[in-house]
This record gives structure tokens, sequence and C-alpha cells, in this order.
């Protein structure tokens, strides 16, 4: 489980250094291509937001589906991202 943590943090840290200005103009573009996968992004962050604010842990949960969530947002950052590169060949 630590591993994961460490190299979702890895992934997280490479991913945004490697984005330049004109790469996150093309992501930015790819996202008005991909509607849904941001408003997914954007649902997740507000849910992950809701979660660290709730006073209770969900039945034990929370932790795991915050971790979870945005995990799955680095993901659907990442696929947006790749479609960029895709498009710019």
């Amino acid at each position: 489980m630590k591993r994961f943590a460490v190299a979702l943090a890895a992934s997280v840290m490479l991913t945004t250094a490697a984005c330049s200005f004109a790469a996150a103009q093309t992501v930015r573009s790819e996202a008005a291509e991909h509607p849904r996968l941001v408003a997914a992004i954007r649902e997740l962050e507000g849910a992950i937001q809701y979660l660290e604010a709730a006073p209770h842990d969900f039945g034990g949960h929370k932790a795991a589906a915050i971790r979870d969530s945005r995990a799955a947002i680095v993901q659907l950052r990442a696929a947006l991202a790749y479609r960029a590169r895709m498009d710019r060949r």
C-alpha cells in the first residue's frame, strides 16, 4: 500500500514536471474535446473536498475513497495528456 502511494506521488510529480506551457495549452484544447472527462475530474475533486471535511469516516472507507479518487484524477489527466500528445503528431 505504501509503495503504491509513493509510486502515485512520483507519477504525479513526473507528470506535472513534464508538462510545458505548450503542452498545457494542447491539454486544455483536448479537454474541450472530452468534456465528460473534465466533468469527472471536477466531480472527483469535489468529492475529495467533501470527504476531507466530513466529520465521520464512512465506516472506515474514507481514507481509501480519498486515495482512490486522487488516483482516478491522475489517470484521467494522463488520458487527456495522452490524447493531446497523439493529436500533436
